[in-house]
This record gives C-alpha cells, sequence and structure tokens, in this order.
C-alpha cells in the first residue's frame, strides 16, 4: 500500500497437560520452568520488549516511557523493534502517540477496568497527514476518555481498534488519504467520523452516530449502523455476526495472578461482547504457557507444544529453522507487540493440525529470503473433521512477502480445515520497501482456503501475482474484502491467467455451489506500465448459491483498467471512469 487516491457457547476447553514438571525442564531447558506459588502475584517476564505500568507509577515516568517508545517507533515502518506497552487494571493521564509495531493493551477482564485519561491515538505526522501507511500497530481493551473529547485512529492496515471503550469521539484520517482499517468490539460514545477512509469494517460495535463514507463501509453486528444502501452512500449492513470468537486476550484477575481469557464463540450477536456485562469464557493460568522471548527457537517452542503447552510470543523478531506445529486441540498461540516469525531455508512458518479449537492471535509472518510453499497452514491438505462447535480462528493475523528486505512465499495462508474463523487478516506482498520487484518478491497467491464453512472478517489481501485469493471450499462466508492488484506487472504478456488478461482479485472455485459475499472491493493501480489490463476482479461460477453483494472496483488515478466487476458483469474502472459499483451478482 503505498499510494492512494481518495474520493468524496461452548467452553474452551484446556489442552491436556503433562504433570511431570522434569519432563518440561528436560526437554526446553529453564525457560519452561513454572512459576513458584508465591510468586504469582508478581509481574512474570515477559522479554525485554514489554513495559508494565502500574497506577502507582509516577505519571512523568510513564509519559517518558510511552514518548521514548513512540520517538523509536514513529518512522520505522520496516524496523526490527516490536513494542507492547501494557496498562494494569486503574487510571493514568497518559497521552499516548502510537506508532509501528507497538501495541498498547489495558490489562483488566474488561475494557473499563482501565481508563486513559488523555489519548490514545495514531497519527500521520511523519508522512505529512497521509495515513496510508499507517501500519502494524493496535490499541486494545482499553477505556479512553479523551482530552477535549475527541480522540484519533489515523490508520490504514494491520491497524485494530479492538475491545475499546472510547469516552467521546474518534476521528479515523488525519486530513490527507486513508486506507483502513478494523473496530471490533468497540464501543464509541459519541461519533465516529471515518473521514477519508477508502474503506473500513466495523464488527460488534456500539457508538453515538457514524458519518462518513467513501467506496466500501462494511458493518456487521453493529449497533446504529448509519442508514443508507450501497452504494449511495457505499453502506453494507449485516445486522447481525454469524458466528465469531473475540480475540483471546492477557489480563491480571483481582488476586494479581497473569492470565489469557478466551472468549466463547457467539453466533448471531450484535453489538460488543463485554458491555452488557461479564464476557463469556474461560481464563488459563500462565503456567500453562512457554513465554518465547527473543531468541527462543523453534526447537524450544515445538517441544512446548508437543507435550500440550500453549504459547505467548513475546515481542521481537523470530527467525524459525523448522515448522512450529501446532498438534494439540485448543492451543492458544498469543502475540504481543506484532511478535513476527520469519521462516528460513524455505519452511512453512506454522502447521496446524485437523483438531478443535486453536487460537492464533497477534503474530506478523514474514517471508523468508528462500521461498516458502506456504507461510501458515491450518489443517494439512486431507483435513475432513468438522469443527462447528469448537472452531479454529486467527485473530490480527498478517502476512508479508518483502518490504522489510527480500522475501518469498508460494502462498501466504492456506486453510484446510473446516469451520475456520479469521478475524481481521491483511495477507500484503509488498509494493514498497526493500526487496520489492517482479522477480524479487514472488508470491502467487495470498489466501487458498480449501475447507468448508470457512468464515471470514475483514479479508484485506493485495499485490499477489497471481489470484489473490482462492476460495475451493463450499458454504465460505466473507464480510468486507479489501483488494489491491499487483502494482509492477511489467507488461501484459506477463500477467496473464492463460487467454485471459490478468488474474482476478477473488476466485471461487468452478465446482463450488454455495458461497456469499458482502461488501468487496478491488483497486488497480499498474504503475509500472499503465496499459496493463484485468479482465475482471471477481471470478464466479453462475450457479444460484453463489452469490455476492455491494462491490466496487476503482482504478486509482486511472492508472490501468479492470474491464468488468464480476465475470462479464459491471465496470469498467479505467482512466476515463475510476469507480464502477455492483449491488448483486447474479443481478
Amino acid at each position: 500500500m503505498q499510494l492512494r487516491f481518495a474520493a468524496g457457547h461452548r467452553r474452551a476447553r484446556v489442552p491436556r497437560r503433562v504433570t511431570v514438571l522434569a519432563v518440561l525442564v528436560a526437554a526446553c531447558g529453564s525457560a519452561l520452568a513454572l512459576p513458584h506459588a508465591d510468586a504469582a502475584a508478581a509481574d512474570p517476564d515477559l522479554g525485554p520488549n514489554v513495559q508494565i505500568f502500574d497506577p502507582s507509577t509516577p505519571e512523568e515516568e510513564i509519559q517518558s516511557a510511552v514518548d521514548g517508545v513512540f520517538k523509536d517507533q514513529e518512522k520505522a515502518q520496516f524496523g526490527d523493534a516490536r513494542k507492547a506497552l501494557l496498562f494494569k487494571p486503574g487510571s493514568y493521564d497518559v497521552d499516548a502517540n502510537i506508532g509501528f509495531y507497538t501495541q498498547i493493551v489495558g490489562l483488566g477482564l474488561s475494557p473499563d477496568d482501565t481508563d486513559i485519561k488523555g489519548a490514545v491515538h495514531a497519527e500521520a505526522d511523519w508522512f505529512d497527514g497521509n495515513a496510508t501507511q499507517n501500519f502494524w500497530r493496535s490499541a486494545e481493551n482499553l477505556a479512553v476518555t479523551p482530552t477535549g473529547g475527541a480522540d484519533r485512529w489515523a490508520v490504514s492496515q494491520a491497524a485494530p481498534y479492538r475491545r475499546m471503550h472510547l469516552k467521546g469521539d474518534l476521528a479515523l484520517d488525519d486530513g490527507g488519504w486513508s486506507s483502513g482499517g478494523l473496530l471490533a468490539d468497540t464501543k464509541v460514545d459519541g461519533q465516529v467520523n471515518s473521514g477519508s477512509q477508502q474503506q473500513w469494517l466495523s464488527r460488534n460495535t456500539e457508538w453515538g452516530g457514524w458519518s462518513g463514507s467513501n467506496w466500501n463501509m462494511v458493518f456487521v453486528g453493529a449497533e446504529n449502523a448509519p442508514a443508507g444502501d450501497f452504494p449511495k452512500p457505499p453502506y453494507t449492513r449485516v445486522d447481525k455476526t454469524p458466528v465469531a470468537r473475540e480475540k483471546p486476550f492477557l489480563y491480571v484477575d483481582d488476586a494479581g495472578e497473569y492470565k489469557v481469557f478466551v472468549p466463547d464463540v457467539r453466533k448471531d450477536s450484535q453489538g460488543t461482547s463485554w458491555s452488557g456485562g461479564a464476557p463469556k469464557g474461560s481464563s488459563l493460568p500462565l503456567s500453562d504457557f512457554f513465554i518465547a522471548k527473543p531468541g527462543a527457537s523453534a526447537e524450544q517452542m515445538n517441544t512446548a507444544l508437543a507435550v500440550g503447552k500453549h504459547l505467548l510470543v513475546t515481542p521481537g523478531v523470530y527467525h524459525l529453522d523448522r515448522t512450529l506445529k501446532i498438534t494439540e486441540p485448543d492451543t492458544v498461540v498469543l502475540g504481543l507487540g506484532l511478535a513476527t516469525l520469519i521462516p528460513d531455508n524455505g519452511v512453512t512458518a506454522v502447521s496446524v493440525a485437523d483438531v478443535d479449537g486453536v487460537k492464533l492471535a497477534g503474530l506478523l509472518i514474514d517471508a523468508g529470503t528462500k521461498s516458502s510453499p506456504s507461510l501458515m497452514e491450518v489443517g494439512p491438505q486431507d483435513s475432513s473433521a468438522g469443527h462447528a462447535d469448537d472452531p479454529t480462528s486467527l485473530h490480527d493475523v498478517f502476512f508479508r512477502v518483502g518490504g522489510a528486505g527480500p522475501g518469498k512465499a508460494d502462498k501466504s495462508l492456506v486453510v484446510n480445515s473446516s469451520h475456520v474463523i479469521g478475524d481481521h487478516t491483511w495477507i500484503w506482498r509488498a509494493d514498497h520497501g526493500e526487496g520489492v520487484g517482479w522477480n524479487t518478491n514472488t508470491a502467487a497467491n495470498g489466501l487458498t482456503v480449501n475447507g468448508d464453512d470457512v468464515t471470514m472478517y475483514g479479508l484485506f489481501v493485495e499485490h499477489y501475482q497471481k489470484h489473490q485469493t482462492v476460495w475451493n471450499g463450499e458454504r465460505g462466508r466473507t464480510y468486507f474484502y479489501q483488494n489491491e492488484m499487483p502494482y509492477d506487472p511489467p507488461d501484459q504478456g506477463s500477467w496473464m491467467n492463460g487467454g485471459t488478461q490478468g488474474y482476478a482479485a477473488y476466485k471461487v472455485g468452478d465446482h463450488v455451489k454455495d458461497h456469499e459475499a458482502w461488501g468487496l472491493g478491488s483497486y488497480c493501480f499498474f504503475n509500472v506500465n499503465r496499459d496493463v489490463a484485468a479482465e475482471h476482479a471477481f471470478e464466479v461460477p453462475d450457479t444460484p448459491g453463489v452469490r455476492f453483494h455491494d462491490m466496487v472496483t476503482v482504478s486509482l488515478g486511472g492508472a490501468g483498467t479492470i474491464h468488468h466487476v464480476i465475470n462479464t458483469t459491471g465496470g469498467p474502472s479505467d482512466a476515463n471512469n475510476n469507480v464502477a459499483d455492483l449491488v448483486s451478482y447474479p443481478q
């Protein structure tokens, strides 16, 4: 994402545990040792890149620490530092400006347990008000009483504002272009103004009101969603969220013990999971987790996973010489501070067995220099089990090929298991940064779904060299899709799907009988060769059970052409007609 043009209940089961501590210690060394009982209320060692704040800490000390992190991270788009700022329950007077690879988190069971009186905001000052590159940061599980009554979260992709309670108004831009984004499980007492945001997903939200629109604004399970229908204004409303699980999170209980809360699956939900009372779910003690700190190896993490441990991956960049293998049902892998996994030697970074209830959250998977067949595989190719009662879920899991340096991967995310829930993913072949070029950061497909009954919320897939998304499973559902086609085909001949110009941004397999999607946008900006064209953005079989709602294609600045929106219907988007809308298919 380089250049933008703005236009106008089942309880989670705990995996089996090995009770002989000696086995763990022998396998992984002292890093797996459990804390002593008399230290239960002490802060755990979460590595060098986590700062934990207590209400008794002097305000000037907290402000200095927060300012220091922002100073280092404001412009560090492709830097190596990863940071997490954790606030224990209580009240704080602090202005927290959040930069790259920084996560600010409240440690209460409810967002209202931790109240920031000041600001928790993201600005685009470093880029002259242009927020289109404000990636890789998050604000989670906090109440904010903003100074002056309003706060700002001016971001684009991979920057969730999740499980927040803002006691005022919220602006989603900084005066320039912006291209986000996600509000999830969040309450805003005042007004949300989307400003220049080109697209946005609001899932399970509550607010006083919403204003603003551009190309594709989607509201799923949102109380008080704005009135109006696509394309004028471009609002897509789905009254209830069919099936979702909120992201697991770290918290401190009343006894001062650190735990991870794992929310239950909710069906047909509207509004937040917490504003009506305590959320439903289960708590896991931190002693059930292997705490990975910078320098931890894939062997150590795999040994812990094999004996039934969960993983808490603290902020850092972790090189993997082998695949992390998740084989136990209900395993939680929770990353803090945009914890980043880089597969070396062409391995797949993470594989998940075809088991119930795995939760993967808060991770950035960054391709290595030797091409991997995939960066993450959820279920092996022969997956056949059903997981409707206890689905696997991915929350704020992001993928990157290039940008921080040369990277290669044939596919980024492959989902073979059934009933998987995707809760906000950005799957990105880099269009700027280091190691970027048509023959440099090579990557064919972003997302491939082979499992049945898979549901995706907030699916962002950009710049891959063939089909961006390939969906082969039955009864797939997507709620919000954002895509940019590759910027850099050198010529039309280099980007042909047989005799068809270009590759679809979202392809449903020819054999699929049942698939439905709401609120989809695909944009082109062929800045290397403006004569390049794509035949269509969405390619689907013509069958009554495959239904698409509220689609838009855009030629950004007229740089290239998308002839049709879906199959041979709708469009074009080109230099003469930048934006093309289509309300439904079949029509």
